[in-house]
């Protein structure tokens, strides 16, 4: 039934579409979400988990994981960052890939929805580290769409790994323009 809502909303009251999908027997990916511009990317993103049906998640500091919010967060898959212990960010996350029997987790490389003009590179290393592929997803507002390319497996080699992944955002264009890290 709430499959079925989001189809309505998200396809015929906002007018988008999904091109793509996440295959079922990927377990484990890094889901590399751009251009971020804004708030709204986050219902995008939930509304696109949705309607495909599998599990993809995000993290967050453990603190938003508290009474009264973790239910809710947990129920959107979300997952709490714990990086005591002077754990660094991508071990931190390369963990809680392997506590895990499914973990698909999306996330922005602009790090921001404010201009910038060099992405952050934890994402990567977070799939290296965690020996998961990369799912690129283009959310293009100019033409309503949600492009989810295929798996790629990150070499080591960032530069060539990213003359690889970058092209599928090409052309996609994020709610405002003069925001979004341009490929």
């Amino acid at each position: 039934m709430k499959r079925l809502l989001y189809k309505f909303i998200f396809f015929r009251l906002l007018g988008w579409k999904i091109i793509g999908t996440v295959d079922e027997e990927v377990k484990k990916c890094v889901l590399m979400v751009m251009p971020h511009t804004c708030n709204f990317d986050f219902f995008i993103g939930l509304f696109s988990r949705g309607i495909i049906g599998l599990e993809m998640n995000f993290v967050g500091k453990k603190e938003l994981f508290m009474f009264p919010f973790g239910y809710y967060f947990r129920s959107i898959g979300g997952a709490p960052l714990d990086r005591t212990g002077g754990k660094n960010l991508v071990d931190a996350i390369v963990d809680i890939f392997n506590a895990r029997q499914v973990f698909r987790m999306a996330i922005a490389p602009e790090g921001t929805r404010k201009k910038v003009t060099e992405l952050r590179t934890g994402f990567y290393y977070i799939a290296l580290k965690a020996n998961v592929p990369i799912i690129p997803v283009a959310f293009d507002y100019s033409k309503k769409e949600v492009r989810i390319g295929k798996p790629i497996s990150v070499s080591g080699n960032y530069e060539a790994d990213m003359n690889i992944i970058l092209p599928h955002f090409k052309d996609a264009q994020g709610k405002y323009p003069d925001r979004q890290f341009h490929v």
